[in-house]
């Protein structure tokens, strides 16, 4: 990826240890490596209620001890009776940090163009955690450190031909490297922060009377916030993931530079490769989604990922489904009632 720099990657490669073969003790070595914090939802707040769509939803607020009050919408069935199986869904990144869980979720107004524009894009147009609910989930989608509620306040600059929000997603484009700059000057990292919310906000969903087990879905930033849930809470039932999976040896230039830095915090590669972070589950249930036409990640990469989860479920076959489709870099409707059915599979009993 370094073009007449290339040597660079060998000599990283020998020198440092890069891509090593997962130990026993890589839960307890990401959480140092990402520099989790310890964060709790607190305060948790409902600030509305309304039913719908064969819907019953709540907007809930809560505190992580910084920052706007993080937002949140708890969706399930109307009609459900007693405790359900609960999925913290999460958004994506998609350079859109004008919004966060409105991405993937309807609450009761309807969505702004911005999104149903990028739903037609990624979704099938889908708001796909409305649709998990109508199928017998309890499903749970915040905003995240840096998106929707949680937004920093930037300048957007001029732009009369573009919508506020999408002038602001292009200074929020600028801004990234400066939040990540800032996360690891403070000893933790763009992607532990991020974890360190999820983390909080899987505690909270399964503190809840109404939830039985809690597993976590994704697609692509979402899909690798859900794989790091998975990775480090030991509480989470099953785990599916959508266009995020590659090993990260096989990428080139054009693909890291299409990433954001939540996909790439210091020290990850010298514990592994990015699909033992992945496997480090195993034997828990896990579903990855390869999106062979998907150009922010290599073919070989996808390959050589499913061989490595493959291997780290030897013992336990039956617990990861690794399935492809021919996409670009999408979680569509057939990828989404496939995630569904194996959720509903596994997902309600997953522990």
């Amino acid at each position: 990826m370094l073009g007449e720099f290339s040597g660079l990657a060998e000599i990283a490669m020998r020198g440092r240890g890069l891509f090593p073969p997962p130990g026993p003790d890589l839960r307890e070595r990401l959480r140092d490596a990402l520099g989790l914090l310890e964060l709790t939802a607190g305060d948790v707040r409902v600030e509305r209620r309304w039913t719908g769509a064969g819907l019953a939803g709540e907007e809930l607020s809560w505190t992580v001890g910084f920052g706007p009050r993080t937002r949140a919408f708890l969706l399930r069935p109307r009609d459900a009776a007693g405790p359900l199986p609960g999925v913290v869904a999460m958004h994506c990144h998609a350079g859109m940090k004008w919004a966060g869980k409105d991405k993937i979720a309807d609450g009761p107004e309807p969505p702004a163009p911005e999104i149903v524009r990028l739903r037609a894009r990624l979704y099938g147009g889908r708001a796909y955690a409305n649709e998990l609910a109508r199928r017998g989930f309890a499903v749970l989608v915040h905003d995240v450190f840096a998106w929707g509620g949680r937004r920093f306040p930037l300048e957007t600059g001029p732009g009369p031909d573009a919508s506020e929000p999408d002038r602001y997603d292009r200074a929020a484009r600028d801004h990234e490297h400066v939040l990540a700059k800032a996360c690891t000057v403070l000893g933790t990292s763009f992607a532990g922060v991020l974890a360190s919310e999820d983390l909080a906000a899987a505690a909270y969903l399964r503190s809840r009377p109404d939830i039985t087990a809690v597993s976590t879905i994704g697609l692509s930033g979402g899909g690798g916030r859900a794989a790091l849930l998975g990775a480090l809470d030991p509480g989470i039932g099953a785990v599916a993931v959508a266009a995020v999976v590659s090993s990260f040896r096989d990428l080139c230039e054009e693909h890291v530079a299409a990433h954001s830095w939540m996909l790439f915090p210091a020290g990850l590669t010298r514990l592994a490769d990015w699909p033992g972070v992945v496997a480090a589950r195993a034997p828990a249930p896990l579903m990855v989604l390869y999106a062979t036409a998907d150009p922010l990640f290599p073919i070989q990469g996808m390959h050589r990922a499913h061989r490595q989860i493959t291997e780290a479920y030897r013992r336990a076959p039956d617990r990861y489904t690794g399935t492809f489709f021919d996409a670009p870099h999408v979680f569509d409707r057939p990828m989404q009632d496939a995630a569904f059915a194996w959720l509903a599979d596994v997902g309600a009993t997953a522990a």
